[in-house]
């Protein structure tokens, strides 16, 4: 079966021509195309738009605004956005990431969509046409949501605050057994002031580990100080079973990474 591709020059009219039924927006095509060619008869052709903005990467002031279409290939190599090089880089191969977009990972299942939980530790918007929304709130209702992601935004972290890893069994480039992202502000004793902890492949999208982040609290990050946040690291979350790795699995060595990246 024959798709159409239709394109916009304003995101406007691109998202006027997603009312119409079986239209998926395209992006990089890593997902929307793959599940086309696997057989997903729901989709009857395709949507893009060409508006400059969605390219765009904008660093001022220590905010960033990075355009959805922007690939992790540029990203990886982007001089200001050097904390973020590593969770660009887990994204596939090179060919990938020079397709795979900063939109299209915001919708990715698990075991993907590790860029992602990169965004969700710094605590991003993002931004539609319509306004702008935390990325909690906008990964809680993903699958209900209709408009043209434009941009997501955050705050660059303080030197060093910013650590990501990603576990896979076949390297550099391996689907994830899981990843985490973190985001930490110490105070001049060294302890905790402010920690964020994201994951990925311990939920159906990525989520914040909220009962870890309580516990780093006050805390140093040293072995002893790091233990209450491992010990309930694993709190609320229901981990993925695929062919990588099980539910268990996860869940038991979730505990282990997050210690060496805390200790990092």
């Amino acid at each position: 079966m024959a798709l159409a591709l239709q394109t916009f020059s304003t995101v406007k009219d691109a998202n006027a021509a997603l009312k119409a039924a079986g239209t998926r927006y395209l992006g990089g095509g890593t997902l929307v195309v793959r599940a086309a060619n696997e057989g997903d008869v729901s989709v009857s052709g395709f949507v893009r738009s060409t508006e400059p903005s969605l390219s765009a990467i904008t660093v001022s002031g220590g905010k960033v605004s990075i355009g959805a279409s922007v690939t992790m290939a540029a990203i990886a190599r982007h001089r200001d956005l050097a904390p973020l090089a590593r969770a660009a880089r887990a994204v596939g191969g090179p060919a990938i990431r020079n397709m795979a977009t900063v939109g299209g990972n915001l919708f990715a299942p698990a075991p993907y969509g590790d860029f992602t939980v990169a965004l969700l530790a710094l605590d991003a918007s993002v931004s539609t046409n319509g306004g702008d929304l935390p990325i909690e709130t906008f990964l809680a209702t993903r699958e209900s949501h209709h408009a043209i992601i434009t941009a997501v935004g955050f705050s660059l972290p303080l030197e060093g605050g910013f650590r990501f890893l990603k576990v896979s069994r076949v390297k550099p480039k391996g689907v994830s057994v899981l990843s985490i992202a973190t985001v930490l502000e110490q105070a001049p004793d060294g302890t905790v002031s402010s920690a964020r902890i994201a994951l990925g492949c311990m939920a159906d999208r990525p989520m914040r580990a909220k009962a870890a982040e309580n516990a780093l609290l006050g805390r140093k990050l040293t072995s002893d100080g790091i233990a209450p946040a491992l010990a309930v690291a694993s709190e609320g979350t229901s981990p993925v079973t695929d062919p990588i790795a099980s539910a268990w699995y996860r869940n038991e060595v979730l505990p282990v990474h997050l210690g060496r990246l805390l200790l990092a």
